[in-house]
């Protein structure tokens, strides 16, 4: 069994718990296929298999590659949705950031996270993703997203106006600083500190939600994701950013955009007790109250 390690950086107070990755890997019979710059800085510092291989492109993931394991949080958990693209390999995100809502697997369980991959005992989540079209190529060969599609104003600009249609039949005008369309998946990220709902990942939903409206009645708005949702932007200033997940590009105001469910979607893998719910409560603190 082979799988791929991603990681973007290697903090001193982490080298013990990486070490103890890569020894359970080997422990297990599982062939680490190593993110290049990532097995640049560790390769000093932390034991590894005379085998070990790296790769920096995803064409260097071949189909032998069972599962990709993110080392980090869950922007390095984003970041490996653009490696494997279309590909069928699952992932599993340890947590070795901050939050880890969807790299919620602990340090503390990283030997079961590797003996549930050895003995194929992990949970399987399916997660739908959000594409986006236009009539520029924008965001090279992943024009899509795990969390969501965001449209914003430049730098200091005025607010602009994003006139919204969902499969061509007008919706509203947001005058706002900008406008975010989330899957469920991204219900718990950015749309949510917007004022957004939380969307159960099977849900079958986008989530619009603007950015700092500026009028009351301009509420967030859950529409099933068989929509195509459109936009054409109103600004003062010539240029506007889209945005994909943490992946941004500058572009003018004029550009037609367009978002639909991508025709694929990928796999998170967690531990059979980690679920939903579970996340809610001890990631972000749902339903606390001392009372309780």
């Amino acid at each position: 069994m082979k799988a791929a390690i991603y990681s973007r950086v290697l903090e001193k107070d982490q080298e013990e718990n990486v070490q103890l990755f890569f020894d359970e890997l080997a422990k297990q019979k599982i062939k680490p296929l190593i993110f290049e710059q990532f097995h640049d800085q560790i390769k000093n510092n932390i034991r590894l298999p005379d085998d070990t291989t790296t790769f920096s492109l995803s064409e260097h993931i071949t189909p032998e590659i069972e599962f990709i394991i993110s080392l980090g949080g869950d922007g390095t958990l984003l970041d490996t949705i653009t490696l494997i693209r279309d590909k069928p390999i699952s992932i599993l995100g340890i947590n070795f950031g901050r939050l880890g809502f969807l790299a919620s697997i602990g340090q503390h369980e990283i030997r079961e996270a590797i003996q549930a991959i050895a003995k194929r005992t992990f949970v399987t989540d399916k997660r739908t993703m959000i594409h986006l079209d236009a009539d520029l190529p924008l965001f090279g060969n992943v024009p899509y997203a795990l969390n969501e599609f965001a449209i914003h104003k430049r730098d200091t600009a005025t607010m602009i106006k994003i006139h919204t249609y969902l499969n061509g039949e007008f919706l509203n005008t947001y005058w706002a600083d900008g406008l975010i369309v989330a899957t469920p998946t991204g219900s718990t990220g950015y749309s949510l500190s917007c004022g957004g709902p939380i969307v159960f990942p099977e849900s079958g939903s986008f989530v619009i939600t603007p950015v700092a409206p500026h009028n009351l009645n301009a509420r967030p708005i859950v529409v099933p994701d068989d929509n195509v949702i459109s936009f054409e932007v109103e600004s003062r200033y010539d240029e506007i950013i889209c945005a994909l997940d943490s992946r941004r590009e500058i572009v003018g105001k004029n550009v037609s955009l367009a978002i639909r469910k991508e025709s694929f979607d990928i796999s998170l893998l967690r531990l059979s007790e980690n679920n939903f719910l579970q996340t809610l409560h001890n990631k972000l603190t749902w339903g606390l109250d001392k009372r309780n």
